[in-house]
Formats: structure tokens, C-alpha cells, sequence
């Protein structure tokens, strides 16, 4: 269940600035780093290889920033639910960062804040901010205005 439920436009029009919570953490395996490799075609060894990885930088294998934000679109529905649309579409992002890491056996979760929204025609354009929060550390790992559209029925 969404930690913020919107059931029409006037009340999305009125959400700026609000608030969407915490999601429940998930930890970050070494398979769905290889899934995400073996989807991307990225298999630099400092996501894919254990044994080199250990010896590296980080001390371990990391995620691939771009398979953390896509993570966003897991975690953007535990934090918010739009009812009675007729159509919800991902719009694109205005801002992405990564400004930390997340090795493999990391927890993460999103937390997420909605910093616009606008009338666009006859839909409603919704900037949330979402943060993928690593256990244990300071750093968001990513952090990313993502940018949805809803059209009412």
C-alpha cells in the first residue's frame, strides 16, 4: 500500500511540498546485478566480478548506478498512488545524481518528496523527488526528479 493516496486532481494540484515516506528496505544481491549486466551489456567487473571486485575500490561488487535508478520506478508506487486516472505514464527525469554506492548485500529503500506539480492540458505533471537511501550510511545512492503524468477520468 502507497504511503500517500491521491484520489483526484485537486488534491494532487495541492500536494507540492508534500511528503512521501519511506519505503520497506530491499537488499541488493549479486544476482540482480548480473541480471541487470546481462540486460545491459555492462559487465565491467567492478559490478560483475567478485573475486577482482574484492581487491578494487570499493572492496566488494557494486550495483550499477543505472540499475539503482531503476529501482525508482519500484519504489515510486510504495510511496504514492493516484486513483481514478484513466492513464499514468512515466514522463521522464528532470534531475538524476549518484552520489554514493551500493555494494552487493546492501539494503535500500526509497523515500520521496513531490517538489512539483502543474496542469499540463488535461493532464496532471507530478516532479517527485525520490531518494534510494542505502542502511547504514549518510549518502543517498541516487537521487532522482522523476516526472509523471495522470490524466483523470
Amino acid at each position: 500500500m502507497a504511503n500517500q493516496v491521491f484520489t483526484n486532481k485537486e488534491e494532487l494540484l495541492d500536494a507540492t511540498g508534500s511528503q512521501l515516506g519511506t519505503t520497506d528496505w530491499i537488499t541488493i544481491e549479486q544476482d540482480r546485478i548480473n541480471m541487470f549486466a546481462e540486460s545491459t551489456g555492462d559487465h565491467q567487473w567492478i559490478h560483475v566480478n567478485p573475486d577482482k571486485a574484492a581487491k578494487g575500490p570499493f572492496g566488494a561488487c557494486i550495483a550499477h548506478g543505472y540499475l539503482t535508478l531503476s529501482l525508482v520506478n519500484y519504489f515510486l508506487p510504495q510511496l504514492m498512488e493516484v486513483k481514478n486516472i484513466s492513464m499514468g505514464v512515466n514522463y521522464g527525469c528532470d534531475k538524476i545524481r549518484f552520489p554514493n554506492i551500493v555494494k552487493v548485500g546492501s539494503r535500500i529503500r526509497g523515500a520521496g518528496e513531490i517538489i512539483k506539480v502543474e496542469q499540463i492540458k488535461d493532464a496532471i505533471q507530478v516532479t517527485a523527488r525520490i531518494s534510494i537511501e542505502v542502511a547504514d550510511q549518510q549518502r543517498p545512492a541516487c537521487v532522482a526528479d522523476t516526472i509523471s503524468r495522470f490524466s483523470f477520468t
